[in-house]
């Protein structure tokens, strides 16, 4: 269609647990490699959960010189780090472009939640003098998209989004809005989170929410499994390079797929546990497919939150169900790569976005891994245990996050 503008992903950047190279990543996910292990950025030996999606294969040294590290949240480390790495596949050349036509849109679930836990140990040992006057800079959500846009001398929209598991699915989305009215040709889209910490493993196991399969920990991450048991904490960064079609074409820009459609909506159920019908998210699907122009009958594919919780499975494929049509639900192929990532909380959306995109880029729909016992509410297909080669035109990418905020993204072949 003409009558609107398109967009596309032209580039992409990751740290993840299962590494820092779309190559790395996505080759492992193909594999079904797990990326979890007992947890060792601190002692976890009195927590309930000791296993986690640790980012270990990561030199801070290659994006951040060191006297910045010192002022900056690991959170903001990973998202430097995923936006320097998806300019550089997109190769675009920023010093030609007009700033106030590029921007930024990177959030955070969390954000800087390691600064806030080290700087009230400080103030409870050492008093109020004590505290760095870096610490509200260094831990509040938005200034990874300032420190983006610092970088890469953007000036154009420049916000966070915080929708907890939904935050990058969300900056995605809006980014697709900016460019499509006029706002922006090129904008760094997606999240960063580092919550593999005291209060942030703490937090979560006081809600029962993480799986204690402590000693099996490649096997603990197991969505729509019969036998899952919460999921697992991760921790990274994702940046997708979205831009104007026309822009692309005029750079001769590499171009992964299109950036079709999207939609949201609220659950207004629950503080955490999902709208038990699923309706919510069935109608962030349905408008997503609506958006992209699209019918239900043409979706491929869908990249699921998949969290590997008891609610959340079986609650989001009853919204596939309720969304895509009994009949189609049961023919699309559906997986989560949370299984191998564990859940990266406000970046998730946008490593699992990387996934939607090199499923149609290179015709492989990964796995999901540890499937081993069919749940009877969850009886659709989860691509178990093994990638499947197949040709994926259309797809989508879901993410719910607590508060019952619902968010889908359409992603198509050219």
């Amino acid at each position: 269609m003409s009558d609107r503008r398109r967009v596309v992903v032209t580039g992409m950047g990751v740290v993840s647990p299962l590494g820092c190279t779309v190559e790395t990543v996505w080759n492992r996910m193909v594999e079904g490699r797990s990326g979890i292990r007992p947890i060792q950025g601190f002692d976890a030996a009195a927590f309930d959960s000791r296993i986690a999606g640790e980012v270990v294969e990561f030199n801070v040294d290659d994006f951040v010189p060191k006297k910045e590290q010192r002022r900056m949240d690991p959170f903001c480390r990973y998202g430097i780090a995923a936006s320097k790495l998806a300019v550089a596949d997109s190769g675009i050349d920023f010093s030609r472009e007009d700033p106030w036509r590029c921007g930024v849109l990177v959030g955070s679930g969390i954000g800087g939640l390691q600064v806030l836990f080290q700087q009230s140990k400080v103030f409870m040992e050492r008093g109020p003098s004590r505290f760095s006057p870096f610490m509200i800079p260094q831990m509040i959500t938005n200034i990874l998209s300032g420190l983006i846009a610092i970088e890469h001398g953007l000036r154009g929209p420049n916000f966070a989004v915080i929708s907890a598991c939904a935050t990058a699915t969300h900056s995605i989305g809006e980014s697709l809005r900016i460019i499509r009215e006029g706002d922006a040709d090129v904008i760094l889209a997606g999240g960063a989170e580092a919550p593999i910490m005291e209060l942030g493993v703490g937090g979560f196991c006081a809600m029962r929410a993480l799986s204690t399969r402590n000693d099996d920990p490649t096997r603990a991450s197991r969505p729509f499994d019969k036998d899952r048991d919460g999921f697992v904490i991760g921790e990274g960064a994702g940046t997708l390079v979205l831009e104007e079609y026309g822009h692309a074409v005029k750079r001769g820009a590499r171009i992964y797929c299109e950036l079709s459609g999207y939609g949201r909506t609220c659950d207004a159920f629950h503080m955490t546990a999902p709208d038990d019908q699923g309706a919510g998210a069935a109608r962030a699907m349905s408008l997503a497919v609506a958006d992209a122009r699209l019918a239900p009958e043409q979706i491929d594919y869908i990249n699921a939150h998949g969290t590997s919780t008891e609610l959340n499975d079986k609650c989001e494929t009853k919204a596939i169900k309720s969304a895509l049509g009994e009949a189609r639900a049961r023919k699309v192929m559906i997986s989560s790569t949370k299984s191998m990532t564990g859940h990266l909380l406000g970046a998730a959306g946008a490593i699992e976005s990387l996934a939607c995109a090199m499923a149609i880029h290179k015709g492989v729909v990964p796995p999901t891994i540890n499937y081993t016992t069919p749940d009877p509410e969850c009886d659709l297909d989860y691509v178990p245990n093994a990638a499947r080669g197949a040709k994926v035109n259309a797809c989508l990418n879901n993410s719910l996050g607590f508060g019952g905020h619902n968010a889908t993204l359409c992603f198509t072949a050219m």
